[in-house]
C-alpha cells in the first residue's frame, strides 16, 4: 500500500469520525466543523429532512403574475431532453408547440402529441443541479411522472454505440444530491418504477442495458484514473444528471426515470454518432413505451 493511499484511508477515517461525533452530538456540530480537515462545505449544515424555505411554489407564484401566465397544469408525462435534439426534431417537424402553464423563469417547455396524450419537454437542461431545479418546478406544476434522456460516455464496452442504459444507480459525483439527501455512494431509481416499466423495454426496437453510471459535474475533467476507478466498480457509462434527479425524487417522493444514451467512447475519431435525427426517432419511442407502461398501472387513473 503507497504513503498516498495510507494518507487517503486516513483521512476517509477522520471524516467518517467527525460525522459520527455529529450526529451524535448536535451541540457540538459548529465547533467540529471548525476543526483543521473538517468536512467540505458540501456536506456541512445541509439537514435534508428539514423543508426548504424557499420552495418552487414561491418562484412560480411570482412567475405567474409578472409573466401574466395562466396558473394551469402541464403535461404529466414530461421529459428532460439535456441534448437539445429531441426538442430541435419536436420543433422542426412542426409537432412542437409551447405550453402555456410553464412558468419557469430559466427555460421553456414545449408540448407534443404522442398516442393520443400530451407531454411537456424542456431541452438543454445539462447537468444536475439544472436538471433538478426543472424537475422541482415541473412537479409543482402538475408533472407526475419525468423521464431523462441524457447522451453519456461509454465506459464498460459492453457494446457499440448508440444504446440506452436504464440508469438503475448513480454514482453521486456531483453537487445537487447532496442537498436532498445523507451522504452516499450511489443515488438509485425507485424499484418499484424500474420493475413496472422494464417489460415494455423490449418494445424500444434498440437495446436497452441496465445499470449504473457515473454523474459527474466536470465532463472535462474525466481522466483516466477516475474512468478506471468507475469500470471496475461496474459503471457502465458517464452522464451529468441522474445521481441528482434520483436524490430528489427519493427525497420528494416523485416518479422519475433517467435514461444513459451512450452515444460516444469520450472523443474518438467518428464518435458521437446518435443514429437518425441525432437519436431523436430513438428516443420518442423509448418515451412512448416507458410512457405507455406508466398509464396503464392501477395509480395513473388517480389523483
Amino acid at each position: 500500500m503507497t504513503p498516498l493511499r495510507d494518507h487517503a484511508n486516513f483521512e476517509d477515517g477522520v471524516a467518517t469520525a467527525r460525522r459520527s461525533l455529529r450526529d451524535a452530538f448536535p451541540p457540538a456540530r459548529a465547533m467540529i466543523d471548525r476543526l483543521p480537515g473538517a468536512l467540505p462545505p458540501i456536506l456541512r449544515n445541509k439537514h435534508p429532512a428539514s423543508p426548504s424555505a424557499f420552495t418552487p411554489e414561491s418562484l412560480l407564484r411570482e412567475a405567474r403574475r409578472q409573466k401574466n401566465s395562466p396558473d394551469a397544469p402541464i403535461p404529466e408525462v414530461c421529459i428532460l431532453d439535456p441534448d437539445g435534439d429531441i426538442v430541435r426534431h419536436l420543433r422542426t417537424t412542426g409537432r412542437a408547440r409551447p405550453v402555456a402553464g410553464w412558468a419557469c423563469y430559466h427555460s421553456q417547455m414545449d408540448g407534443f402529441e404522442q398516442d393520443g396524450h400530451t407531454l411537456g419537454i424542456v431541452g438543454c437542461a445539462v447537468g444536475a443541479s439544472y436538471a433538478v431545479l426543472l424537475a422541482e418546478q415541473m412537479f409543482a406544476s402538475g408533472c407526475r411522472l419525468l423521464i431523462s434522456i441524457t447522451s453519456s460516455g461509454q465506459i464498460a464496452a459492453t457494446r457499440e454505440p448508440p444504446y440506452f442504459i436504464l440508469i438503475e444507480q448513480a454514482l453521486r459525483d456531483e453537487g445537487a444530491s447532496y442537498h436532498y439527501l445523507p451522504p452516499s455512494d450511489y443515488a438509485e431509481a425507485d424499484a418499484d418504477l424500474v420493475a413496472l416499466i422494464g417489460p415494455a423495454l423490449a418494445e424500444v426496437g434498440e437495446p436497452v442495458e441496465r445499470g449504473a453510471t457515473w454523474t459527474t459535474d466536470a465532463p472535462y475533467r474525466e481522466t483516466d484514473e477516475a474512468i478506471s476507478a468507475a469500470r471496475s466498480a461496474g459503471i457502465l457509462a458517464v452522464e451529468m444528471e441522474a445521481a441528482g434527479l434520483y436524490a430528489f425524487a427519493r427525497a420528494r417522493q416523485k416518479s422519475v426515470l433517467c435514461f444513459a444514451h451512450v452515444t460516444n467512447q469520450m472523443g474518438r475519431d467518428g464518435d458521437f454518432e446518435k443514429g437518425e435525427a441525432n437519436g431523436a426517432l430513438a428516443c420518442l419511442t423509448l418515451v412512448r413505451a416507458v410512457a405507455a407502461a406508466w398509464r396503464r398501472a392501477p395509480h395513473a387513473s388517480s389523483g
